[in-house]
């Protein structure tokens, strides 16, 4: 574990929308407003502590200004970030990420911004020990929860932790990182789910693979041509549908998840053990 400063600029647009200022700044704001304010970016780096175990760390905060503006000629596009990383021995490194932003209209159904992350691993290195890393983008972190897609109200301003790994370049590193064991669902709790990401920088087949409850009867087995790409977040759940989460369930008509405490485990076609995570009273102290 080490601690790191991060900071960082926007560096680009993929179109040059009106009244677009603070590209190489942390700031990046663009539209004609139509009521408040302009929309726009904000990044804000903080010091943090970094493993290199896959430990997830918040590689900073993220800030959509969301204010109404007239119509854009272009509603969907990507805007380019830099995070410069400083290690302790003062070495510092610059890392690139691309999001894309789609500006929605102010009104009807859904009149939410949204913002995602095309690219997940940033293309440039650093080597630690001899073993070259990337830095894994895997999510934004809001109230709590670390979500895929960042939406955002409109007439105002929205923020949420930038969530990262450190990771060995060229390798995918799959674990389990969340069991939500009471569900809210009354009798079935079908709204119990496991959460399981790639942590890696290459993407990781678990076609086959199991996950199960350490009891009979409560196995769930990955069907083929399921891969996960570098920092993707899925999640398996009791007996719901959402696609969002790459839309897995066990199909359990009835709880699967022990409401004091148990574990969760992830193997391989081998039944080789790849993730173990531990909850309520099982947590080791």
């Amino acid at each position: 574990m080490s601690k790191v400063a991060t900071s960082g600029t926007w560096t680009g647009i993929s179109v040059t929308p009106p009244n677009l200022a603070g590209l190489t700044t942390d700031n990046v704001t663009w539209g004609i407003p139509a009521g408040g304010g302009k929309s726009g970016y904000v990044f804000s780096g903080k010091t943090t502590e970094v493993a290199l175990d896959g430990t997830e760390f918040t590689l900073g905060t993220f800030i959509h200004q969301n204010f109404p503006i007239q119509a854009m000629p272009q509603s969907q596009f990507e805007v380019d970030l830099a995070v410069r990383i400083v290690f302790e021995d003062d070495v510092a490194r610059d890392f690139s990420f691309r999001f894309r932003h789609n500006e929605t209209p102010n009104v009807g159904p859904n009149p939410e911004d949204e913002v995602d992350l095309p690219t997940t691993v940033s293309p440039e290195t650093v080597t630690i020990d001899g073993t070259e890393y990337s830095v894994v983008i895997t999510g934004f972190k809001q109230g709590g929860q670390i979500v895929t897609k960042f939406i955002s109200p409109e007439n105002g301003a929205n923020s949420g932790d930038i969530v990262a790994v450190l990771a060995r370049t060229g390798v995918p590193d799959v674990a389990i990182t969340n069991v939500r064991y009471k569900g809210e669902v009354k009798r079935t709790q079908a709204d119990e789910y496991v959460e399981i990401v790639n942590r890696g920088t290459a993407p990781a087949d678990i076609s086959g693979w199991v996950l199960g409850a350490d009891d009979p009867g409560q196995d769930f087995t990955f069907p083929p041509g399921t891969v996960l790409q570098p920092g993707q977040r899925i999640r398996i759940y009791t007996n719901e549908d959402h696609p969002q989460w790459g839309g897995f369930k066990y199909g359990s008509a009835r709880p699967l998840w022990n409401d004091k405490g148990d574990a969760a485990k992830l193997r391989d076609t081998g039944g080789k053990l790849v993730s173990e995570y531990r909850y309520g009273s099982a947590v080791k102290p």
